[in-house]
């Protein structure tokens, strides 16, 4: 079972690092969102995984720890606060540049952009 989570977790980690490193705002907002997950996982596998064991404390002598599962709770709060945050960070980017990508340079094809949707004050 630990496995499954170890490669569960490697995945999501490498496919948010590769997200993260793309150009575009979109791309680095999944990224950090695979991230978050992915931190969450992990928070959530260290504490024991047992099967048929008991919920809390009851007659076996292993029971869960508590505090992984206040950790992903804080993880899971501090995560979608983060990706509101870069959210609402790229629409304005996107307002102010015309253009999604993180750079903030034009790219290339210029005369193919949509206009900038706020005007200059």
């Amino acid at each position: 079972m630990e496995t499954l989570y170890v490669v569960c977790v490697g995945v999501m980690t490498f496919c948010g690092v590769f997200l993260c490193l793309r150009g575009r705002t979109f791309s680095v907002v999944v990224g950090l969102t695979m991230l978050s997950y992915a931190v969450n996982l992990f928070l959530f596998s260290s504490g024991r995984l047992n099967l048929n064991g008991a919920a809390i404390l009851g007659m076996s002598e292993s029971y869960a720890d508590p505090l992984p599962q206040a950790l992903v709770l804080t993880a899971i709060v501090i995560g979608f606060a983060m990706i509101a945050f870069v959210v609402i960070l790229s629409i304005r980017a996107r307002a102010d540049l015309g253009n999604d990508l993180v750079d903030g340079r034009d790219p290339p094809d210029t005369d193919k952009l949509v206009k900038p949707i706020r005007s200059k004050l």
